[in-house]
């Protein structure tokens, strides 16, 4: 296959991935408040979790997976 039609194809799947989370994100079924504060729930965990061994503080989620009233245990 050559490039061209390889770039081709590539551009037209990105297409459609862009259209399909245009109308998920603007659907009126669509809960995307619910799935960014899930996501970054997710993501905040990940991030205690590897920050335990340092800090010493694993498993304490106070709000929304963010540890702000822990004490840090250093070094």
């Amino acid at each position: 296959m050559s490039d061209q039609l390889i770039a081709g194809v590539v551009t037209v799947l990105t297409a459609i991935v862009g259209v399909a989370v245009l109308a998920v994100l603007f659907s009126r079924n669509s809960n995307t408040a619910g799935v960014v504060t899930a996501g970054g729930n997710a993501f905040a965990s990940s991030l205690l979790a590897a920050e335990a061994p340092i800090t010493g503080v694993a498993g304490q989620n106070s709000f929304g997976g963010m540890n702000y009233g822990g004490m840090y245990q250093g070094f």
